[in-house]
């Protein structure tokens, strides 16, 4: 994330201020305001054509980096494993944790949320005001979500596509275009590397391009998440805050007992680090991780940590380390199951078992798609929210919140990396500094 200039508020500040200010503005005026009076028409004019607008211009430039961004990571994550032939049993190890780290961390998330029931936390007439303001088909979308619950032998066959760029263009079909690129990806491992020098160039220039894109659509972040919640906050008054409370609650709580509790049993079982000598070795990684809110960023404080802090050897924590940076990427996954199952309770669409099955595979493998940068992980969960049926347009409820869950989230993206590395170095028979 780049320092803010002298006398210029830092990013995430002014995000939280779009959406302090967005949300005073909007629950002052919606207490104050006569429906049907001259003087609330013209704040609802001001709405629909300036500060909606400019939300819904926020969004899609983050939905437009998601099918370059999911493809190139994908397949670059994957094509950089053609050492793994040399390393034998590491690289298995590495993507074996990256994987169940993963997964632990995403029904953590999951089963908070159905304890919480966060998105149920408003009286019916609220919630069906909501309803309205975000998806006018939210009764059509039910109905579709019911036909999907059952996951079908069909369903098994279309994650090959027959057409590629079919795949790419509709949302609902993205698990197609990430079958393509795992494919793609594997493939170029077992090819010459001079064959495929051309490729992987040319994709990682798209994908740097596309995260600069992202950059710039997140400096608009302060402007488009105020207009999102003045939308919310005029038309639905305080009951909007309460949700985005509670989302914020629940968010917040598996990240911190993931990191708390299962990133530190892991340090302390695995890699035989008590949890003081933990946290006293990598304060600096997780002060650059929370700062920064960016795996790629926070990668050189990592491998310092790993090889100065704990005496990992060099060659093993360069080699986990940037590839987790890119494939690990717990707390990212633990917030997009978090944030899908709320906006699905938010929007009265009810997810079978099958369906929760799928946003668990769905979060892990996007989670590996997504840019290591700040606000990476929004677009993709575009993705997911539309293969549920869950109008991604509820998106706009938790964004004024998000940087700050951003910030959490990268801690134990990171840390998880840090862990791995130490537990292959004493698989490998290295002495770790006590």
């Amino acid at each position: 994330m780049e320092a803010p200039r002298k006398g210029k508020l830092a990013l995430p500040t002014r995000i939280l201020l779009g959406l302090l200010l967005g949300a005073a503005a909007g629950v002052t005026l919606n207490l104050l305001l006569e429906p049907g009076s001259p003087s609330h028409g013209f704040v609802a004019g001001f709405d629909a054509n300036v500060a909606y607008p400019i939300g819904r211009l926020f969004l899609n430039l983050l939905f437009m980096v998601v099918v370059p961004v999911v493809f190139c990571s994908l397949f670059l994550g994957v094509a950089g494993l053609g050492s793994l032939q040399t390393l034998g049993r590491l690289g298995g190890r590495t993507l074996l944790w990256f994987l169940g780290t993963t997964v632990i961390a995403v029904l953590l998330g999951l089963f908070l949320v159905h304890t919480v029931q966060p998105g149920r936390r408003i009286d019916p007439e609220a919630a069906q005001k909501v309803q309205a303001r975000y998806a006018k088909d939210a009764a059509a979308r039910i109905d579709q979500g019911k036909q999907a619950s059952a996951f079908t032998v069909d369903s098994l066959v279309a994650l090959v596509p027959t057409n590629v760029v079919e795949a790419a263009a509709d949302n609902k079909k993205i698990l197609g275009l990430i079958c393509f690129a795992l494919l793609l990806g594997a493939a170029a491992t077992r090819a010459p590397p001079e064959r495929t020098q051309v490729l992987r160039q040319l994709l990682q220039s798209v994908y740097e391009l596309c995260v600069r894109v992202l950059g710039w659509a997140m400096q608009l972040a302060p402007y488009g998440v105020a207009g999102l919640i003045f939308h919310a906050t005029f038309g639905l008054g305080f009951d909007i805050m309460k949700l985005v409370l509670w989302y914020f609650g629940t968010a917040m709580a598996p990240l911190v007992i993931h990191q708390l509790v299962v990133i530190t049993a892991l340090a302390w079982g695995f890699a035989g680090v008590r949890p003081g000598r933990f946290y006293r070795g990598c304060k600096a990684l997780i002060v650059t991780a929370f700062s920064t809110s960016s795996s790629n960023a926070t990668m050189p404080t990592t491998i310092r940590t790993a090889t100065d802090e704990f005496g990992a050897p060099a060659e093993v924590a360069g080699f986990v380390i940037p590839l987790g940076a890119t494939m690990n990427m717990n707390g990212t996954a633990l917030f997009e199951g978090v944030s899908v199952l709320f906006l699905a309770q938010v929007a009265g669409i009810e997810l079978g078992f099958a369906q929760q099955v799928l946003v668990l595979g769905l979060t892990v493998l996007t989670a590996i798609g997504a840019a290591g940068v700040p606000g990476g992980s929004l677009p993709l969960l575009a993705v997911v929210l539309t293969y549920v049926d869950v109008p991604p347009e509820y998106m706009a409820l938790i964004l004024g919140v998000d940087r700050l869950v951003d910030m959490t989230r990268t801690v134990p993206n990171v840390t998880s990396d840090l862990v791995c590395s130490l537990w292959l170095s004493r698989r490998l028979g290295a002495q770790l500094r006590p």
